[in-house]
């Protein structure tokens, strides 16, 4: 058995695999259209071969210009292998120590994405190897997300009437309402952020984040009550697919106070304003509140995702 990453000569090779099973998987032309962009590279594509049969695939994903791949993106194991876990586990693992002695100074997330109507049992055994063959790479923290949608076929949310919305062009100043709305949230992803570099840090980054994304920095906003009380932020956004709700927040003291509707119609307004006919988001599954409030607007469930990662401290 051989393990080891595509050459730039061959990598058509890759574009062969098919995912059968209920789980968004990268066929040949995501894989093709991200090769030629960038985001895709022969070097973050690994597979296992045995007398040149292609047996396993594993794609990572990153950005156009970074240094290193930022997210696995989907990993196959042909179904004649015995111990498809056993095997993915080695390639995953294999590629981590290449990425590692590269100079990548953290393992790249798992990112698994399942459709919202595939079969429970079926949906769990494409879901179960793949988690166990990360945990024994590396990848040992479980976040199970849920994964919203607004199409054009949705009724447009109402103009907010409780909150005033600014935009605000100096990133400082939203820097600010990042840290304050980092307090206390329950978002997973933050919540672990904040635990490791800090409030400070977790809000430079997570301004950072949208900042290098496609969305229009422009459509950014600030949402005060009436009497100029900072009540949250929304960050309207978009990525390589799709226009996102990308991020939104209110401020520890105003929380339970129904101001997250009035936030996500202003994001969702905004967006439409901007031409979207789809719109995206994620929140995480013990965030219930930011769940009832997509399911008040008009938002679908069409999908989960699951994101495994290294602990904190690796």
């Amino acid at each position: 058995m051989l393990v080891r990453a595509l050459s730039a000569s061959e990598a058509a090779r890759a574009l062969d695999c098919t995912v059968s099973e209920p789980i968004d998987w990268v066929g040949p032309d995501q894989l093709d259209d991200g090769l030629k962009s960038g985001h895709y590279r022969p070097e973050w594509t690994w597979i296992a071969e045995d007398g040149g049969k292609l047996l396993a695939r594993a794609v990572w994903w990153g950005l156009p210009d970074g240094a290193h791949p930022l997210a696995l993106d989907c990993l196959y194991v042909h179904e004649s292998v015995g111990d498809r876990q056993a095997l993915a586990a080695h390639l995953i693992a294999s590629a981590h120590r290449h990425f590692q002695a590269q100079g990548m100074p953290r393992l790249p997330e798992f990112h698994l994405f399942s459709p919202g109507d595939a079969p429970p049992a079926e949906a769990a055994a494409a879901l179960d190897w793949r988690i166990e063959a990360a945990a024994a790479a590396g990848l040992t923290d479980v976040l199970r997300r849920l994964r919203y949608e607004w199409t054009a076929d949705g009724t447009v949310p109402a103009a907010p009437e409780r909150l005033v919305f600014r935009p605000e062009p100096d990133d400082e100043v939203f820097l600010g309402a990042f840290r304050e709305v980092a307090e206390g949230t329950l978002d997973t992803t933050t919540r672990r952020a904040v635990a490791r570099h800090g409030v400070a840090q977790a809000a430079r980054d997570d301004l950072e984040g949208y900042r290098d994304m496609p969305g229009d920095r422009d459509w950014w906003r600030l949402a005060y009550t009436p009497d100029g009380t900072l009540a949250g932020l929304a960050v309207p956004s978009r990525n390589d697919q799709n226009f996102v709700v990308g991020y939104l927040g209110v401020v520890p003291s105003l929380r339970g106070r129904g101001y997250v509707d009035e936030l996500l119609a202003e994001t969702t307004r905004i967006l439409l304003a901007a031409g979207a006919r789809r719109i995206t988001a994620d929140t995480d599954l013990p965030n219930r509140p930011m769940a009832a409030a997509f399911d008040r607007a008009g938002y679908r469930n069409f999908a989960s995702r699951t994101v495994l990662s290294a602990p904190a401290d690796s």
